[in-house]
């Protein structure tokens, strides 16, 4: 089996937040506490505008950034090639939250650890899906086998859009399927 990771097809998502609710369910996460996140950007000039949804959770980058920061090993590469995080070996210090270019680790303050997607490992191992492809109504995401899901879904696939860091010193393990609109740049985040 090659990297593991996720596949989201930004052409269907509608943005209902189904994937971000089950992820903050499934790990009990309290308000503003967020693993998944589903971003709204919109963009362009009358009457020429359009816009677009962007679901993230960890890319699970195979150079990722927060492993290399973390100076206990807390953050580190699971077997099936996933980053993963132990809480027992967090020391806190947020050198991965500084380090994650997608600003993916989140710090528990009240804790003094940090936190973040584990692509629902537990669950994995089970040979069950992650809750957040579960919960997708649209069926926009997906957990497998890059290679599988590049010949399955095309190679028009990206992994770098103008709103997102560089991929070249992550390399994320995320395949995106784009709208047209977000291979614009000047696209902008909305809300908060």
């Amino acid at each position: 089996m090659g990297q593991l990771g996720f596949y989201y097809d930004m052409a269907s998502c509608m943005g209902c937040k189904a994937c971000q609710i089950a992820c903050k369910d499934r790990n009990d996460l309290k308000v503003g506490e967020l693993f998944r996140k589903v971003y709204e950007f919109e963009g362009g000039t009358y009457p020429n505008v359009g816009g677009y949804y962007l679901s993230m959770g960890c890319n699970h980058c195979a150079e990722a950034k927060c492993v290399k920061g973390c100076p206990t090993g807390a953050m580190h590469f699971d077997k099936d090639g996933t980053v993963q995080h132990d809480k027992e070996l967090c020391i806190g210090c947020k050198y991965c939250v500084w380090n994650c270019p997608y600003s993916v680790p989140h710090y528990f303050e009240d804790k003094n650890v940090v936190g973040k997607c584990d692509s629902c490992k537990e669950l994995r191992d089970a040979g069950q899906n992650p809750v957040c492809v579960d919960a997708c109504i649209m069926r926009c995401l997906k957990f497998g086998d890059l290679d599988q899901m590049k010949a399955e879904y095309g190679e028009d696939l990206v992994k770098e859009l103008p709103i997102l860091p560089s991929a070249t010193k992550t390399d994320p393990s995320f395949l995106i399927k784009p709208k047209a609109e977000a291979l614009k740049p000047g696209y902008k985040k909305v809300g908060v």
